[in-house]
């Protein structure tokens, strides 16, 4: 096996590069990006002895694994943790109550929520900002556009 290793180090040296990528994704997810760039490493060291830049020893390949790391991680360093620090932007949670429509038992208005009992729960109803009304009667159609905990928001139907 050692043989075999040294007479094909260019490709001992491809194959761990994609191993330690291979790491890096299904073991860590991207969360420690040290054998990204190890994996880069590897390759650029294969890649450069497979294309006769570098001779096939174990010290040329080892130096260059340790420069190419390096260079890798310098150069990567800062785009990829930007990414990483981006703001997420903040998603609403969905419900299938959105969109349900139903008929006020109150008057309500922006400034005094009304309440509907729905699968056996006593939600509070609130105006939505986007509607275009500041009160609702008792009897309106309304409809819900965003649920809250335990808070419904509706517009006139």
């Amino acid at each position: 096996m050692e043989e075999y290793i040294n007479s094909h180090m260019s490709g001992f040296w491809i194959a761990l590069g994609f191993a330690l990528l291979a790491a890096e994704v299904l073991l860590f997810g991207f969360t420690t990006i040290i054998f990204l760039f190890a994996g880069l490493g590897a390759l650029a060291s294969g890649l450069l002895m497979s294309a006769g830049v570098i001779p096939e020893t174990w010290i040329a390949g080892t130096a260059c694994f340790g420069i190419a790391t390096g260079i890798f991680s310098a150069v990567l360093w800062k785009p990829l943790k930007s990414m990483q620090d981006k703001p997420v932007p903040p998603r609403k949670p969905t419900s299938d109550i959105v969109g349900l429509a139903f008929v006020l038992m109150e008057d309500i208005s922006v400034t005094s929520a009304g309440s509907y009992r729905y699968s056996g729960i006593d939600w509070k109803v609130e105006i939505d900002d986007s509607s275009d009304t500041d009160s609702l009667s008792k009897g309106d159609r309304v409809k819900v556009v965003s649920v809250d905990v335990g808070l419904l928001r509706v517009v006139k139907k």
